[in-house]
């Protein structure tokens, strides 16, 4: 016998209660009761959906940053650019830039919610982004040699360290720059 389906909509009103406990009160004092109590879904409907309040914040931090693919227009760079200013946009603009420290010190500790997060939120996007360049690869965009594993780590690298440092602004030209930088260092060499 087939278990009960999904309700899509206590899934929204969890994460939206949890958005907004966290925008309003921080990692820290999130709970699941307090979930349960803004959202009205019982405890239990929110315990067989995430087992942890840590593991309810990954999906809070993979719904902010969006799960949308990199883009694969044929224009490596403005493809490049859009997800990365869609990136810069979710940090800035969100609690994200509050919450990230906060459940980056759980995943070191927990490797499981690591393995979680990694596969709900960091995975899905690189993979995407990995096609993109791939495609460009195939264009003759960039160099096929290059360290694919480097690359996806270097374009969103800036971002993510004034995200969590907060020592300078997230905006659109951090987007541009950590773009550029990287293809300038991926280009298919030019025969003078």
């Amino acid at each position: 016998m087939a278990g009960r389906a999904r309700d899509d909509r206590i899934d929204a009103a969890v994460l939206i209660a949890a958005r907004e406990l966290l925008n309003e009160n921080g990692y820290a004092d999130l709970s699941i009761g307090g979930v349960a109590t803004r959202s009205g879904i019982h405890r239990p409907a929110i315990y067989r959906r995430w087992p942890s309040k840590r593991h309810l914040v990954v999906a809070v931090v993979a719904d902010l940053l969006g799960l949308r693919p990199t883009p694969n227009t044929g224009d490596l760079r403005a493809d490049l650019i859009m997800a990365m200013r869609e990136l810069v946009a979710a940090l800035r603009d969100t609690s994200l830039d509050r919450v990230l420290p906060a459940l980056l010190a759980d995943l070191a500790n927990d490797p499981d919610l690591r393995g979680h997060f990694l596969a709900t939120v960091f995975e899905p996007r690189r993979q995407t982004t990995e096609i993109a360049l791939r495609a460009a690869i195939g264009r003759g965009e960039i160099r096929p040699d290059i360290d694919m594993d480097f690359v996806l780590d270097a374009v969103a690298a800036p971002i993510y360290f004034r995200a969590l440092f907060g020592h300078l602004p997230l905006d659109d030209a951090l987007a541009e720059a950590s773009v550029d930088a990287v293809l300038r260092s991926a280009a298919v060499p030019t025969v003078d």
